[in-house]
């Protein structure tokens, strides 16, 4: 299958993907399965939870080595304005595609980031924020960065939601202490509820990514949390510069806010 498509990509099958294989929404199809269907229209140009124009609000895009070859600069044109990219998983893969990528897109103008893919199976919160921080993680100011991510998703990797919350708060207090940054959390809110209780103890610190695939005006939020940040709300996007199937993203604010970010500034 030719890297870049949707079929490209490995499909959950309920157990953890191997090592190297996840991406963000890798298992979201397994958790939506718990979602009752949502047959609302998303309306980009009306009054919704947004404001009044939705597709004014910063649009982006997340990518691993399954989209293949990039273009950022068609990219760029194509209006994205921000961009996650895949860097590490675990603490022994990093992404082939990721410094290409990194680079690449910051030479384009798009404000950036690194995510994490945790695979809470194989070893403790603190040595993967470490490893992630040592591998592509790290902050600076620069108006292009922004703060890693923590896509957690998928099973919960036979640890019980104690022990969950205790892997991803260790994993939230090392990345900051090596960065100075609030780790983003992607999550999708079946995944949340089930693998965490729906603990409401990450609010406060972090900002929340939610996968919700839908045509609604806005997305379903995990259970402890009251407002979310990103928004990916499709696996199956069309970008300039990107071949084949892209998850698209929408950032919960302007073009300034989306800067305070990057910038950790008021």
């Amino acid at each position: 299958m030719a890297a870049g498509t949707a079929s490209a990509r490995p499909q959950p099958s309920g157990a953890a993907v191997p090592l190297g294989q996840g991406y963000m929404g890798v298992g979201y199809v397994q958790d939506s399965k718990d979602f009752k269907p949502d047959t609302r229209t998303l309306q980009l140009d009306a009054q919704g939870v947004l404001g009044p124009n939705l597709s004014a609000y910063p649009a982006g895009i997340d990518v691993s080595h399954y989209q293949g070859s990039i273009n950022w600069s068609s990219v760029k044109a194509a209006g994205i304005e921000f961009a996650w990219i895949k860097a590490t998983e675990g603490t022994t893969y990093k992404d082939p595609t990721f410094n290409t990528n990194y680079l690449n897109a910051y030479n384009a103008g798009v404000i950036r980031g690194a995510y994490h893919f945790a695979r809470p199976d194989v070893s403790d919160g603190a040595s993967q924020a470490n490893y992630f921080a040592s591998s592509g993680g790290a902050w600076s100011r620069d108006n292009l960065t922004l703060p890693g991510v923590l896509d957690i998703e998928g099973s919960c990797y036979g640890l019980s939601q104690a022990s969950m919350r205790s892997w991803i708060s260790a994993f939230y207090t090392t990345y900051k202490n090596r960065t100075g940054r609030d780790i983003v959390i992607y999550t999708s809110p079946s995944w949340w509820n089930s693998c965490t209780g729906s603990w409401n103890g990450m609010a406060a610190l972090t900002p929340l990514w939610v996968a919700h695939w839908t045509t609604a005006s806005s997305p379903s939020l995990p259970g402890g949390f009251g407002a979310w940040t990103v928004w990916q709300y499709t696996d199956a996007g069309a970008v300039g510069g990107v071949s084949g199937a892209v998850d698209r993203d929408r950032f919960n604010g302007s073009h300034d806010r989306l800067l305070a970010l990057a910038n950790n500034t008021p």
